[in-house]
């Protein structure tokens, strides 16, 4: 049995703790919150981290709650478990040295985003040390803590994954023990196969990923178009967005990974260190 797949649960939904999950609107929360609901039948907790440097917020907040009705209308019985989205503001997330230390020394090896500082962080203020993340294979995240990770039971009946403590000195430890990552094993087409042959496609489709949209639709180049693309859910994007992104990801792309190499040099020079040339690629 695959982590975060099990049949649907029999002890009353009371009796169980109330599971965390990141919840964005986007393919891989939503099919969490659908597993967590449908078959655990086990209390939710959403949380939302509000970005205002993200064009797509207003666009994600109003997914979630189209979503939210949908499935307290077609599965009443979710009306008790599924409570109020909880929204905290980025901006109000303090970020810590151990935190910003551990990210600094992970990217040093492979580059993840920065809501990989502020995501820890809130967890670790508001004291919640199982937040259910939708990390999933072709992650750059589950790549990273592939040899880190071990099965666990959790209290709500159903296994999942998390950092192992063994590994408590290493920074994947430090950035990343307030999680757990019960979509492990599972790609995105997987997600889309199991949602539907559960019944739940028509939800799935109402979901929301551009960070970037224009005129409401998706960019087709920020970093979620393009891993909807590369993952395998390029229907999801516009055929004409599907086209720039292939020219973007031809082009452009090939590029970025040497210019943010070249200026972390420059910011080390101008720090007064002496690093070595930073390799820009080509022959």
């Amino acid at each position: 049995m695959s982590a975060g797949t099990t049949s649907p649960q029999t002890t009353p939904a009371a009796d169980f703790p109330a599971t965390h999950l990141l919840w964005t609107g986007g393919w891989d929360s939503t099919f969490r919150l659908l597993q967590l609901l449908l078959l655990h039948r086990v209390p939710v907790v959403p949380h939302y981290l509000e970005d205002p440097a993200r064009a797509s917020t207003r666009i994600e907040l109003e997914t979630m709650a189209r979503i939210g009705d949908r499935i307290r209308h077609d599965w009443p019985h979710t009306r008790e478990l599924l409570r109020p989205l909880r929204v905290a503001r980025v901006a109000d997330v303090e970020v810590d040295a151990g935190i910003a230390s551990a990210l600094q020394a992970i990217r040093r090896r492979s580059y993840i985003g920065s809501q990989y500082a502020w995501l820890p962080a809130f967890c670790r203020q508001h004291g919640i040390d199982d937040m259910e993340l939708g990390v999933h294979v072709d992650d750059k995240v589950q790549a990273l803590l592939r040899g880190f990770v071990t099965t666990f039971e959790h209290p709500c009946g159903y296994r999942s994954l998390r950092v192992d403590p063994r590994h408590e000195a290493s920074a994947e430890y430090r950035l990343f023990r307030w999680f757990s990552f019960p979509l492990f094993g599972i790609d995105k087409v997987g997600i889309g196969r199991q949602a539907e042959a559960e019944g739940w496609g028509a939800v799935m489709e109402m979901t929301w990923f551009c960070h970037n949209p224009v005129r409401g639709r998706p960019c087709g180049i920020c970093a979620p178009c393009l891993y909807t693309i590369e993952e395998g859910l390029a229907h999801r994007v516009p055929p004409s967005r599907r086209v720039l992104s292939l020219l973007y990801r031809r082009f452009v792309l090939p590029l970025k990974s040497p210019l943010r190499r070249l200026r972390a040099w420059l910011r080390g020079n101008r720090n007064g260190a002496r690093p070595a040339a930073p390799d820009l690629g080509g022959p």
